[in-house]
Protein backbone atom coordinates (compact mmCIF):
# COMPACT_ATOMS: atom_id res chain seq x y z
CA UNK A 1 0.00 0.00 0.00
CA UNK A 2 1.04 3.43 -0.61
CA UNK A 3 1.58 6.45 1.57
CA UNK A 4 -1.97 7.70 1.20
CA UNK A 5 -3.84 4.57 1.77
CA UNK A 6 -1.81 4.01 4.99
CA UNK A 7 -2.32 7.51 6.36
CA UNK A 8 -6.09 6.90 5.70
CA UNK A 9 -6.13 3.47 7.45
CA UNK A 10 -4.08 4.15 9.96
CA UNK A 11 -5.21 8.07 10.62
CA UNK A 12 -8.85 6.57 10.55
CA UNK A 13 -9.06 3.77 12.88
CA UNK A 14 -7.30 6.05 15.29
CA UNK A 15 -10.15 8.41 15.37
CA UNK A 16 -12.82 5.98 15.30
CA UNK A 17 -11.20 5.17 18.67
CA UNK A 18 -11.17 8.42 20.39
CA UNK A 19 -14.36 9.01 18.83
CA UNK A 20 -16.21 5.87 19.94
CA UNK A 21 -14.13 6.76 23.28
CA UNK A 22 -15.86 10.45 23.46
CA UNK A 23 -19.23 8.83 23.36
CA UNK A 24 -18.84 6.13 25.47
CA UNK A 25 -17.30 8.48 28.24
CA UNK A 26 -19.74 11.27 27.28
CA UNK A 27 -20.48 13.54 30.72
CA UNK A 28 -23.79 13.20 32.22
CA UNK A 29 -22.72 16.11 35.04
CA UNK A 30 -20.61 19.30 35.67
CA UNK A 31 -18.10 17.34 37.69
CA UNK A 32 -17.90 14.75 34.98
CA UNK A 33 -17.51 17.88 32.11
CA UNK A 34 -15.14 19.97 34.69
CA UNK A 35 -12.36 17.12 36.53
CA UNK A 36 -13.97 13.47 34.90
CA UNK A 37 -15.90 13.27 38.18
CA UNK A 38 -12.39 12.76 39.52
CA UNK A 39 -11.94 9.38 39.71
CA UNK A 40 -9.14 8.55 37.41
CA UNK A 41 -6.60 5.55 38.36
CA UNK A 42 -2.90 7.59 38.41
CA UNK A 43 -1.36 5.74 36.21
CA UNK A 44 -4.64 6.59 33.63
CA UNK A 45 -4.17 10.22 34.69
CA UNK A 46 -0.67 10.34 34.02
CA UNK A 47 -0.95 9.27 30.05
CA UNK A 48 -3.54 11.64 30.24
CA UNK A 49 -1.50 14.51 31.96
CA UNK A 50 1.55 13.52 29.44
CA UNK A 51 -0.74 13.87 26.44
CA UNK A 52 -2.55 17.20 27.21
CA UNK A 53 1.53 18.51 27.80
CA UNK A 54 2.68 17.09 25.06
CA UNK A 55 0.70 19.35 22.52
CA UNK A 56 1.80 19.82 18.95
CA UNK A 57 4.57 22.20 20.75
CA UNK A 58 6.70 19.35 21.72
CA UNK A 59 5.31 16.74 19.03
CA UNK A 60 5.89 18.65 16.00
CA UNK A 61 7.86 22.17 16.68
CA UNK A 62 10.22 21.32 19.13
CA UNK A 63 12.27 19.04 17.24
CA UNK A 64 12.09 21.17 14.73
CA UNK A 65 13.54 24.21 16.60
CA UNK A 66 16.47 22.09 17.58
CA UNK A 67 16.75 21.16 14.20
CA UNK A 68 17.51 24.33 13.29
CA UNK A 69 18.73 26.24 15.84
CA UNK A 70 20.92 23.38 17.10
CA UNK A 71 22.16 24.60 20.83
CA UNK A 72 19.81 27.26 21.45
CA UNK A 73 16.79 25.42 20.51
CA UNK A 74 17.87 23.18 24.08
CA UNK A 75 15.89 26.23 26.09
CA UNK A 76 12.36 24.79 25.03
CA UNK A 77 13.69 21.26 26.07
CA UNK A 78 14.86 22.43 29.68
CA UNK A 79 12.38 24.82 29.60
CA UNK A 80 9.36 22.30 29.53
CA UNK A 81 10.67 19.39 31.44
CA UNK A 82 12.08 21.73 34.15
CA UNK A 83 8.18 23.35 34.22
CA UNK A 84 7.00 20.22 34.27
CA UNK A 85 9.08 19.21 37.74
CA UNK A 86 8.27 22.02 39.30
CA UNK A 87 4.27 21.90 38.88
CA UNK A 88 4.22 18.24 39.75
CA UNK A 89 6.47 18.63 43.03
CA UNK A 90 5.94 22.40 44.46
CA UNK A 91 2.29 23.05 42.97
CA UNK A 92 0.03 20.27 42.29
CA UNK A 93 -0.23 18.32 45.51
CA UNK A 94 -1.26 21.53 47.03
CA UNK A 95 -3.81 22.64 44.65
CA UNK A 96 -5.18 18.96 44.71
CA UNK A 97 -5.76 19.46 48.29
CA UNK A 98 -7.44 22.79 48.35
CA UNK A 99 -10.07 20.66 46.06
CA UNK A 100 -11.62 23.45 43.55
CA UNK A 101 -12.36 22.63 39.58
CA UNK A 102 -10.18 25.54 38.32
CA UNK A 103 -7.33 28.32 39.05
CA UNK A 104 -9.53 31.14 38.81
CA UNK A 105 -11.91 29.05 41.34
CA UNK A 106 -8.10 28.55 44.20
CA UNK A 107 -7.37 32.65 43.17
CA UNK A 108 -11.30 33.54 43.53
CA UNK A 109 -11.50 31.74 46.87
CA UNK A 110 -7.89 31.76 48.35
CA UNK A 111 -7.71 36.21 47.78
CA UNK A 112 -11.63 36.02 48.87
CA UNK A 113 -13.13 38.25 46.32
CA UNK A 114 -14.80 38.55 42.83
CA UNK A 115 -12.30 40.66 41.50
CA UNK A 116 -9.77 38.47 42.07
CA UNK A 117 -11.33 35.88 40.29
CA UNK A 118 -12.57 38.13 37.34
CA UNK A 119 -8.40 38.59 36.72
CA UNK A 120 -7.78 35.32 37.31
CA UNK A 121 -10.47 33.96 34.43
CA UNK A 122 -9.69 37.01 32.00
CA UNK A 123 -5.69 35.67 32.63
CA UNK A 124 -6.86 32.08 32.44
CA UNK A 125 -8.40 32.86 28.34
CA UNK A 126 -5.75 34.92 27.47
CA UNK A 127 -2.92 31.80 27.84
CA UNK A 128 -5.47 29.12 26.88
CA UNK A 129 -6.32 30.94 23.78
CA UNK A 130 -3.02 32.26 22.83
CA UNK A 131 -1.87 28.28 23.30
CA UNK A 132 -4.50 26.81 21.56
CA UNK A 133 -3.97 28.78 18.62
CA UNK A 134 -0.94 26.66 18.34
CA UNK A 135 -2.42 23.84 18.38
CA UNK A 136 -4.38 24.40 15.69
CA UNK A 137 -1.93 25.57 13.60
CA UNK A 138 0.11 22.03 13.96
CA UNK A 139 -3.32 20.58 13.61
CA UNK A 140 -3.36 22.19 10.33
CA UNK A 141 -0.04 20.95 9.01
CA UNK A 142 -0.90 17.32 10.17
CA UNK A 143 -3.90 17.37 8.38
CA UNK A 144 -2.19 19.32 5.07
CA UNK A 145 -0.17 16.69 4.66
CA UNK A 146 -2.27 13.33 5.30
CA UNK A 147 -5.50 14.33 3.15
CA UNK A 148 -2.62 16.71 0.40
CA UNK A 149 -5.01 19.72 0.97
CA UNK A 150 -4.01 23.57 1.65
CA UNK A 151 -2.49 24.69 5.50
CA UNK A 152 -5.71 26.55 5.79
CA UNK A 153 -7.96 23.82 4.81
CA UNK A 154 -6.07 21.39 7.27
CA UNK A 155 -7.11 23.60 9.95
CA UNK A 156 -10.68 23.71 9.05
CA UNK A 157 -11.09 20.04 9.29
CA UNK A 158 -9.13 20.30 12.15
CA UNK A 159 -11.42 22.63 13.84
CA UNK A 160 -14.56 20.36 12.93
CA UNK A 161 -12.33 17.15 14.41
CA UNK A 162 -12.03 18.73 17.88
CA UNK A 163 -15.55 21.13 17.99
CA UNK A 164 -16.75 17.07 18.52
CA UNK A 165 -15.37 15.09 20.97
CA UNK A 166 -14.68 18.11 23.35
CA UNK A 167 -18.17 19.46 23.08
CA UNK A 168 -19.48 16.09 23.32
CA UNK A 169 -17.22 14.42 26.33
CA UNK A 170 -16.28 17.07 28.87
CA UNK A 171 -12.81 16.33 30.59
CA UNK A 172 -14.03 12.73 31.44
CA UNK A 173 -14.39 11.78 27.24
CA UNK A 174 -10.97 13.92 26.62
CA UNK A 175 -9.07 12.28 29.49
CA UNK A 176 -9.72 8.59 28.00
CA UNK A 177 -9.74 9.83 24.63
CA UNK A 178 -5.99 11.31 25.89
CA UNK A 179 -5.10 8.15 27.62
CA UNK A 180 -5.32 6.68 23.68
CA UNK A 181 -3.66 9.89 21.99
CA UNK A 182 -0.46 9.53 24.38
CA UNK A 183 -0.30 5.83 22.93
CA UNK A 184 -0.44 6.97 19.81
CA UNK A 185 1.72 9.93 19.48
CA UNK A 186 4.70 8.02 21.72
CA UNK A 187 4.49 5.06 19.70
CA UNK A 188 4.56 7.11 16.57
CA UNK A 189 7.42 9.24 17.31
CA UNK A 190 9.76 6.73 18.94
CA UNK A 191 9.24 4.21 16.15
CA UNK A 192 10.35 6.32 13.04
CA UNK A 193 13.26 7.69 15.43
CA UNK A 194 14.49 4.00 16.09
CA UNK A 195 14.10 3.29 12.19
CA UNK A 196 16.11 5.86 11.24
CA UNK A 197 18.54 5.67 14.20
CA UNK A 198 19.35 1.77 13.10
CA UNK A 199 19.78 3.60 9.16
CA UNK A 200 22.41 6.30 9.93
CA UNK A 201 24.35 5.13 12.93
CA UNK A 202 23.41 1.56 13.28
CA UNK A 203 22.07 1.79 16.38
CA UNK A 204 18.50 1.07 17.71
CA UNK A 205 18.88 3.74 20.82
CA UNK A 206 17.88 7.35 19.11
CA UNK A 207 19.55 8.31 22.43
CA UNK A 208 22.57 7.45 22.54
CA UNK A 209 22.49 7.08 18.16
CA UNK A 210 22.72 10.84 17.83
CA UNK A 211 26.18 10.53 19.56
CA UNK A 212 27.15 7.58 17.71
CA UNK A 213 29.29 7.29 14.37
CA UNK A 214 27.84 6.99 10.60
CA UNK A 215 29.17 4.53 8.17
CA UNK A 216 32.20 6.68 6.89
CA UNK A 217 33.47 6.40 10.75
CA UNK A 218 32.39 10.22 10.72
CA UNK A 219 30.81 11.33 14.40
CA UNK A 220 26.93 12.15 13.99
CA UNK A 221 27.39 15.74 15.43
CA UNK A 222 30.76 16.36 14.08
CA UNK A 223 29.30 15.76 10.33
CA UNK A 224 26.16 18.24 11.21
CA UNK A 225 28.27 20.85 12.76
CA UNK A 226 30.68 21.04 9.66
CA UNK A 227 27.44 20.88 7.13
CA UNK A 228 26.19 23.89 9.23
CA UNK A 229 29.45 25.41 8.62
CA UNK A 230 29.92 24.68 4.75
CA UNK A 231 26.59 26.38 4.52
CA UNK A 232 26.99 29.66 6.15
CA UNK A 233 25.17 28.72 9.78
CA UNK A 234 26.85 28.24 12.86
CA UNK A 235 27.96 25.15 14.42
CA UNK A 236 25.17 23.19 15.51
CA UNK A 237 26.32 22.31 19.30
CA UNK A 238 27.52 25.98 19.82
CA UNK A 239 25.42 29.07 21.26
CA UNK A 240 24.04 31.78 18.89
CA UNK A 241 22.06 33.42 21.24
CA UNK A 242 22.50 36.38 23.98
CA UNK A 243 22.83 33.91 27.58
CA UNK A 244 20.35 36.40 29.49
CA UNK A 245 17.68 35.44 26.49
CA UNK A 246 18.38 31.78 26.93
CA UNK A 247 17.80 31.87 30.60
CA UNK A 248 14.86 33.65 30.67
CA UNK A 249 13.01 31.85 27.74
CA UNK A 250 13.87 28.32 29.65
CA UNK A 251 12.79 30.45 32.97
CA UNK A 252 9.50 31.45 31.14
CA UNK A 253 8.99 28.42 30.02
CA UNK A 254 9.32 26.65 33.39
CA UNK A 255 7.24 28.87 35.42
CA UNK A 256 4.97 29.53 32.92
CA UNK A 257 4.41 25.84 33.17
CA UNK A 258 3.20 26.15 36.55
CA UNK A 259 0.48 28.25 35.54
CA UNK A 260 -0.71 26.74 32.58
CA UNK A 261 -4.68 26.48 33.72
CA UNK A 262 -5.31 22.83 31.43
CA UNK A 263 -2.37 21.01 32.95
CA UNK A 264 -3.21 21.88 36.45
CA UNK A 265 -6.75 21.05 36.38
CA UNK A 266 -5.71 17.71 35.73
CA UNK A 267 -4.45 16.84 39.05
CA UNK A 268 -8.02 17.46 40.23
CA UNK A 269 -9.23 14.20 38.57
CA UNK A 270 -7.91 11.67 40.55
CA UNK A 271 -9.35 10.85 44.15
CA UNK A 272 -6.77 11.73 46.73
CA UNK A 273 -4.08 14.09 47.19
CA UNK A 274 -1.89 11.16 47.31
CA UNK A 275 -2.70 9.62 43.53
CA UNK A 276 -2.19 13.17 42.34
CA UNK A 277 1.41 13.12 43.78
CA UNK A 278 1.37 9.51 41.93
CA UNK A 279 -0.13 10.58 38.37
CA UNK A 280 2.31 13.47 38.72
CA UNK A 281 5.22 10.53 38.43
CA UNK A 282 3.86 8.91 35.87
CA UNK A 283 3.47 11.68 33.82
CA UNK A 284 7.02 12.60 33.72
CA UNK A 285 7.91 9.27 33.18
CA UNK A 286 5.73 9.26 30.01
CA UNK A 287 7.03 12.61 28.85
CA UNK A 288 10.56 11.72 28.99
CA UNK A 289 10.06 9.06 26.79
CA UNK A 290 9.50 11.53 23.83
CA UNK A 291 11.41 14.35 25.24
CA UNK A 292 14.57 12.81 25.29
CA UNK A 293 13.59 11.29 21.78
CA UNK A 294 13.52 14.54 20.70
CA UNK A 295 16.84 15.80 19.86
CA UNK A 296 17.72 12.68 18.37
CA UNK A 297 15.12 13.23 15.62
CA UNK A 298 16.44 16.71 15.37
CA UNK A 299 19.81 15.74 14.49
CA UNK A 300 18.87 13.05 12.30
CA UNK A 301 16.25 15.14 10.15
CA UNK A 302 18.89 18.03 10.07
CA UNK A 303 21.20 15.62 9.12
CA UNK A 304 19.19 14.32 6.19
CA UNK A 305 17.61 17.92 4.93
CA UNK A 306 20.84 19.14 4.07
CA UNK A 307 22.37 15.70 2.17
CA UNK A 308 19.16 15.34 0.50
CA UNK A 309 18.59 18.55 -1.17
CA UNK A 310 21.52 20.94 -0.76
CA UNK A 311 22.28 22.03 -4.53
CA UNK A 312 20.27 19.84 -6.16
CA UNK A 313 18.45 19.60 -9.79
CA UNK A 314 14.92 20.68 -8.79
CA UNK A 315 13.52 18.28 -11.69
CA UNK A 316 15.13 15.32 -9.65
CA UNK A 317 14.50 16.27 -5.49
CA UNK A 318 12.71 13.18 -4.00
CA UNK A 319 9.19 12.83 -3.92
CA UNK A 320 9.06 14.62 0.16
CA UNK A 321 10.13 17.85 -1.31
CA UNK A 322 7.02 18.03 -3.87
CA UNK A 323 4.20 16.28 -1.66
CA UNK A 324 5.26 19.55 1.19
CA UNK A 325 5.35 21.72 -1.41
CA UNK A 326 1.50 21.03 -2.07
CA UNK A 327 0.73 22.21 1.53
CA UNK A 328 1.94 25.49 0.84
CA UNK A 329 4.53 25.19 4.03
CA UNK A 330 7.51 24.44 1.72
CA UNK A 331 8.37 26.46 -1.47
CA UNK A 332 11.55 26.53 -3.32
CA UNK A 333 12.14 29.31 -5.97
CA UNK A 334 14.72 29.72 -8.71
CA UNK A 335 16.68 33.26 -8.00
CA UNK A 336 19.57 32.48 -10.07
CA UNK A 337 17.51 30.53 -12.35
CA UNK A 338 19.96 27.45 -12.42
CA UNK A 339 17.51 24.83 -12.09
CA UNK A 340 19.24 23.83 -8.97
CA UNK A 341 18.19 24.42 -5.68
CA UNK A 342 20.81 26.39 -2.80
CA UNK A 343 19.85 26.23 0.57
CA UNK A 344 22.18 28.12 2.84
CA UNK A 345 22.25 31.30 5.15
CA UNK A 346 21.94 34.13 3.18
CA UNK A 347 22.15 36.65 6.37
CA UNK A 348 25.99 35.55 6.72
CA UNK A 349 27.55 38.53 5.00
CA UNK A 350 31.35 37.05 4.91
CA UNK A 351 29.64 33.61 3.24
CA UNK A 352 27.62 35.51 1.13
CA UNK A 353 30.49 37.70 0.03
CA UNK A 354 32.55 34.63 -0.35
CA UNK A 355 31.11 31.19 -1.27
CA UNK A 356 27.69 32.55 -2.29
CA UNK A 357 28.91 35.12 -5.33
CA UNK A 358 31.75 32.82 -5.85
CA UNK A 359 29.38 30.11 -7.01
CA UNK A 360 26.94 32.40 -8.22
CA UNK A 361 24.13 32.02 -5.76
CA UNK A 362 21.70 34.69 -5.32
CA UNK A 363 20.09 34.35 -2.28
CA UNK A 364 18.54 31.36 -0.18
CA UNK A 365 16.03 29.64 -2.33
CA UNK A 366 14.16 27.67 -0.08
CA UNK A 367 12.01 30.94 0.66
CA UNK A 368 9.56 28.81 2.75
CA UNK A 369 10.63 26.23 4.79
CA UNK A 370 8.20 25.58 7.53
CA UNK A 371 10.01 24.04 10.50
CA UNK A 372 7.05 22.51 11.83
CA UNK A 373 7.33 20.02 8.91
CA UNK A 374 10.44 18.83 10.19
CA UNK A 375 8.98 15.92 12.31
CA UNK A 376 6.47 15.11 9.59
CA UNK A 377 8.29 15.27 6.67
CA UNK A 378 11.76 13.10 8.79
CA UNK A 379 10.42 9.61 7.72
CA UNK A 380 10.15 10.53 4.33
CA UNK A 381 12.96 12.73 3.91
CA UNK A 382 15.17 9.18 5.29
CA UNK A 383 12.87 6.95 3.02
CA UNK A 384 11.25 4.82 5.50
CA UNK A 385 8.39 2.40 5.00
CA UNK A 386 4.62 3.92 4.20
CA UNK A 387 3.21 2.95 7.33
CA UNK A 388 5.79 4.48 9.38
CA UNK A 389 5.07 7.49 7.43
CA UNK A 390 1.54 6.96 8.33
CA UNK A 391 2.11 6.78 11.80
CA UNK A 392 3.91 9.64 12.06
CA UNK A 393 1.09 11.84 10.82
CA UNK A 394 -1.43 10.40 13.11
CA UNK A 395 0.69 10.67 16.19
CA UNK A 396 0.97 14.73 15.07
CA UNK A 397 -2.85 14.82 15.22
CA UNK A 398 -2.82 12.93 18.15
CA UNK A 399 -0.76 15.31 19.85
CA UNK A 400 -2.42 19.06 18.82
CA UNK A 401 -5.72 17.48 18.96
CA UNK A 402 -5.26 16.10 22.63
CA UNK A 403 -3.84 19.49 23.63
CA UNK A 404 -6.54 21.56 22.05
CA UNK A 405 -9.11 19.70 23.96
CA UNK A 406 -7.25 20.27 27.24
CA UNK A 407 -7.04 24.20 26.62
CA UNK A 408 -10.92 24.52 25.71
CA UNK A 409 -12.49 22.62 28.19
CA UNK A 410 -10.13 25.68 30.67
CA UNK A 411 -11.52 28.36 28.19
CA UNK A 412 -15.61 26.93 28.27
CA UNK A 413 -15.08 25.78 32.41
CA UNK A 414 -14.07 29.75 33.06
CA UNK A 415 -16.78 31.20 31.36
CA UNK A 416 -19.17 28.56 32.48
CA UNK A 417 -18.03 27.87 35.95
CA UNK A 418 -15.93 30.80 37.35
CA UNK A 419 -17.72 33.76 35.40
CA UNK A 420 -21.46 32.58 35.22
CA UNK A 421 -21.96 30.03 38.34
CA UNK A 422 -19.81 31.82 40.50
CA UNK A 423 -20.61 35.57 39.63
CA UNK A 424 -22.75 36.33 37.36
CA UNK A 425 -25.30 33.72 37.26
CA UNK A 426 -25.12 32.07 40.57
CA UNK A 427 -28.66 30.08 40.83
CA UNK A 428 -28.06 28.07 37.19
CA UNK A 429 -28.86 25.08 37.13
CA UNK A 430 -26.42 22.17 36.53
CA UNK A 431 -28.02 21.34 33.40
CA UNK A 432 -27.88 25.21 32.39
CA UNK A 433 -24.47 25.45 33.41
CA UNK A 434 -23.01 22.53 31.47
CA UNK A 435 -25.15 23.96 28.23
CA UNK A 436 -23.10 27.11 28.94
CA UNK A 437 -19.73 25.07 28.89
CA UNK A 438 -20.08 23.51 25.74
CA UNK A 439 -21.31 26.69 24.44
CA UNK A 440 -18.34 28.09 25.09
CA UNK A 441 -16.49 25.33 23.72
CA UNK A 442 -18.06 25.85 19.92
CA UNK A 443 -17.26 29.70 19.97
CA UNK A 444 -13.95 28.56 21.66
CA UNK A 445 -12.96 26.63 18.99
CA UNK A 446 -14.23 28.51 16.05
CA UNK A 447 -12.35 31.27 16.72
CA UNK A 448 -9.16 29.35 17.87
CA UNK A 449 -9.43 28.18 14.12
CA UNK A 450 -9.63 31.54 12.49
CA UNK A 451 -6.43 32.71 14.59
CA UNK A 452 -5.02 29.38 13.66
CA UNK A 453 -5.64 29.97 10.05
CA UNK A 454 -3.20 32.67 9.99
CA UNK A 455 -0.65 32.29 13.21
CA UNK A 456 1.72 34.50 14.19
CA UNK A 457 4.29 31.99 14.18
CA UNK A 458 5.64 28.74 14.13
CA UNK A 459 3.95 26.23 16.47
CA UNK A 460 6.78 26.34 19.82
CA UNK A 461 6.66 30.25 19.40
CA UNK A 462 3.16 30.65 19.86
CA UNK A 463 3.26 28.20 22.58
CA UNK A 464 6.12 30.11 24.36
CA UNK A 465 3.63 33.33 23.80
CA UNK A 466 1.16 31.68 26.12
CA UNK A 467 3.08 30.43 28.59
CA UNK A 468 5.49 33.67 29.29
CA UNK A 469 1.83 35.23 30.10
CA UNK A 470 0.94 32.35 32.42
CA UNK A 471 4.38 32.81 34.15
CA UNK A 472 3.69 36.77 34.73
CA UNK A 473 0.40 36.19 35.36
CA UNK A 474 -0.82 33.16 37.51
CA UNK A 475 3.02 31.95 39.21
CA UNK A 476 3.26 34.74 42.01
CA UNK A 477 -0.42 34.50 42.46
CA UNK A 478 -0.15 30.76 43.15
CA UNK A 479 2.56 29.99 44.87
CA UNK A 480 2.16 32.97 47.06
CA UNK A 481 -1.25 31.69 47.37
CA UNK A 482 0.28 28.65 48.73
CA UNK A 483 3.26 29.65 51.08
CA UNK A 484 2.56 33.11 51.80
CA UNK A 485 -0.03 33.55 54.56
CA UNK A 486 0.50 37.59 54.16
CA UNK A 487 -0.14 37.69 50.77
CA UNK A 488 -3.38 39.47 50.56
CA UNK A 489 -6.31 40.28 47.64
CA UNK A 490 -4.71 44.08 46.57
CA UNK A 491 -1.06 42.48 46.12
CA UNK A 492 -2.18 39.25 43.88
CA UNK A 493 -4.92 41.39 41.53
CA UNK A 494 -2.17 44.65 41.50
CA UNK A 495 0.56 41.78 40.46
CA UNK A 496 -1.23 39.92 37.98
CA UNK A 497 -3.15 42.74 36.22
CA UNK A 498 0.36 44.37 35.91
CA UNK A 499 2.45 40.98 34.71
CA UNK A 500 -0.08 40.38 32.28
CA UNK A 501 -0.44 43.47 30.62
CA UNK A 502 3.23 44.23 30.43
CA UNK A 503 4.34 41.19 29.29
CA UNK A 504 1.36 41.18 26.49
CA UNK A 505 2.16 44.48 25.22
CA UNK A 506 5.86 43.78 24.75
CA UNK A 507 4.89 40.45 22.77
CA UNK A 508 2.41 42.40 20.97
CA UNK A 509 4.74 45.26 19.92
CA UNK A 510 7.50 43.32 18.82
CA UNK A 511 5.33 40.58 17.11
CA UNK A 512 2.53 43.05 15.31
CA UNK A 513 3.56 46.51 16.51
CA UNK A 514 6.95 46.39 14.25
CA UNK A 515 9.32 46.18 17.03
CA UNK A 516 12.71 44.96 16.01
CA UNK A 517 15.19 42.65 18.06
CA UNK A 518 17.96 45.70 18.51
CA UNK A 519 14.99 47.54 20.66
CA UNK A 520 14.49 44.42 22.62
CA UNK A 521 15.15 45.01 26.57
CA UNK A 522 18.51 43.93 27.88
CA UNK A 523 18.66 41.80 24.59
CA UNK A 524 15.58 39.84 25.58
CA UNK A 525 12.87 38.05 22.82
CA UNK A 526 9.38 38.30 23.20
CA UNK A 527 9.06 34.45 24.28
CA UNK A 528 11.63 35.02 27.26
CA UNK A 529 9.89 38.48 28.24
CA UNK A 530 7.25 36.47 31.00
CA UNK A 531 10.14 36.24 32.97
CA UNK A 532 10.69 39.48 33.61
CA UNK A 533 6.86 40.20 33.67
CA UNK A 534 6.47 37.61 36.43
CA UNK A 535 9.55 39.10 38.35
CA UNK A 536 7.29 42.84 38.16
CA UNK A 537 4.37 40.69 39.08
CA UNK A 538 6.37 38.98 42.46
CA UNK A 539 7.56 42.33 43.68
CA UNK A 540 4.77 44.07 43.16
CA UNK A 541 2.27 41.47 45.07
CA UNK A 542 5.00 41.37 48.11
CA UNK A 543 5.15 45.50 48.20
CA UNK A 544 1.27 46.12 47.82
CA UNK A 545 0.64 43.49 50.27
CA UNK A 546 2.81 44.55 52.81
CA UNK A 547 1.14 48.02 53.05
CA UNK A 548 -2.45 46.70 52.93
CA UNK A 549 -4.34 45.16 55.32
CA UNK A 550 -3.43 41.37 55.87
CA UNK A 551 -6.45 38.47 54.43
CA UNK A 552 -8.82 37.58 57.49
CA UNK A 553 -8.01 34.93 59.90
CA UNK A 554 -9.98 32.55 57.98
CA UNK A 555 -8.24 32.62 54.40
CA UNK A 556 -4.58 32.81 56.70
CA UNK A 557 -6.00 29.18 58.41
CA UNK A 558 -6.76 27.91 55.13
CA UNK A 559 -3.63 28.48 53.76
CA UNK A 560 -1.97 26.40 56.72
CA UNK A 561 -4.67 23.76 56.13
CA UNK A 562 -3.53 23.29 52.38
CA UNK A 563 0.24 23.04 53.27
CA UNK A 564 -0.29 20.62 56.37
CA UNK A 565 0.19 16.93 54.96
CA UNK A 566 -2.61 15.77 58.11
CA UNK A 567 -5.50 14.16 56.32
CA UNK A 568 -3.38 14.24 52.64
CA UNK A 569 -5.20 10.58 52.23
CA UNK A 570 -8.59 12.34 50.90
CA UNK A 571 -8.82 15.79 49.43
CA UNK A 572 -11.68 18.20 51.04
CA UNK A 573 -14.26 19.24 48.37
CA UNK A 574 -15.53 22.57 49.21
Amino acid sequence: MNIETWSYLIVGLTFALYIGIAIWARAGSTKEFYVAGGGVHPILNGMATAADWMSAASFLSMAGLISFMGYDGAQYLLGWTGGYVLLALLLAPYLRKFGQFTVPDFIGERYYTQTARLVAVICALFVSFTYVVGQMKGVGVAFSRFLGVEFGTGVIIGVAIVFFYAVLGGMKGITYTQVAQFCVLTFAFTVPAVFVSIQMVDNPIPQLGMGGAMSDGTAMLAKLNQLSIDLGFNEYTSPNKPRIDLFCVTAALMLGTAGLPHVIVRFFTVPKVRDARKSAGWALLFIAILYTTAPAVAVFARTNVITSIDNVEYAEVPGWFKSWEETGLLKFEDKNEDGRIQYYNDKNENFVNTVATEKGWKGNELVTFDRDIIVLASPEIAKLPAWVIALMVAGGLAAALSTAAGLLLVISSSISHDLLKKWLMPNISEKGELRAARISIAVAVVVAGIAGYNPPDYVAAIVAFAFGLAASSFFPAIILGIFDKRMNMQGAVTGMIIGLVFTATYIIYFKFGGGTPDQYFLQISPEGIGTVGMLLNLVISLIVSRVTPPPPESVQEMVESIRIPRGAGAAQEH
